[in-house]
């Protein structure tokens, strides 16, 4: 199975782009409801809660594990990758590498949490990649909680990303990337703020695609991957919204199995 995690709903959004770019092949999803969001917690606090969503996915049957949150990504895809001999990807990456091909002035944007703005991670990669490029950073700390909320199309909501997003729009940014998981489902609201020239950058669809290249150069793997179209999704904590929310994400009936945690490594 393809393994996926995320401190809670926002992944599902990478669940839905791979089932669209790899439909078929079975995946089980861990949402961290009972500990979320990572975004505020410190690095050694995420590095912990990532190792064990690993561990626990792969004691699930998971053959990888992608970390579908930009926080974990930011501050734990390196320890994680280096001590499990299951491949581990990350959000990051994918999306940096589209932005760059999608910009056309270098200028590119960049929201997420306080742990991913923190960590510098876009800016460094993206600096890695091309030195001149200008990023400005904007952490986002209200967009998480109103996302797990389904405050999809408050006016509270459209207030709050216009806030956000006016110092991105002064910088004359062309490129926008939505570094955090759970912003893809408000991409609607942020599209229509940011203005609809700006490329926005969705992490889901482009590590989807990274995803389905690493398989077709893995043809062992991707072969010895079950293919029954199963959805497994587990949460530490069993909430109303989450399975609302993963029925209108996935498109189809969800059925959520609460597991314990912690998981030792």
């Amino acid at each position: 199975m393809i393994g996926i995690f995320d401190s809670g709903l926002g992944g599902l959004t990478v669940v839905r782009a791979i089932m669209d770019r790899l439909p078929g092949y079975d995946i089980v999803y861990f949402g961290d409801t009972a500990r979320m969001p990572y975004g505020s917690k410190s690095p050694r606090t995420v590095v912990d809660y990532a190792r064990q969503d690993s561990m626990l996915l792969i004691r699930k049957g998971a053959r990888l594990v992608l970390m579908a949150c930009n926080t974990a990504s930011s501050v734990a895809f390196e320890p994680i990758a280096r001590r499990l001999e299951t491949p581990v990807f990350e959000v990051v990456t994918p999306a940096v590498e589209t932005a760059l091909q999608c910009s056309r002035n270098q200028r590119i944007g960049v929201i997420g949490t306080r742990a991913t703005i923190g960590s510098a991670v876009y800016e460094r990669k993206i600096k890695n990649r091309q030195p001149d490029a200008a990023v400005y950073s904007v952490a986002c700390p209200l967009l998480v909680p109103l996302v797990e909320e389904g405050w999809l199309r408050k006016p509270e909501t459209k207030t709050i990303v216009k806030k956000y997003l006016t110092p991105l729009k002064n910088r004359q940014i062309d490129t926008l990337v939505l570094g955090c998981t759970h912003y893809p489902i408000l991409k609607h609201i942020v599209q229509h703020k940011i203005g609809k020239q700006i490329n926005v950058i969705d992490s889901s669809l482009a590590v989807a695609e990274k995803l389905a290249a690493y398989l077709t150069d893995q043809p062992s793997l991707l072969h010895a991957l079950p293919q029954t179209g199963r959805v497994r999704l587990l949460v530490s904590d069993i909430t109303p919204q989450f399975e609302s929310m993963a029925q209108m994400l996935l498109q189809q009936k969800v059925e959520l199995e609460q597991v314990r945690l912690p998981v030792d490594l």
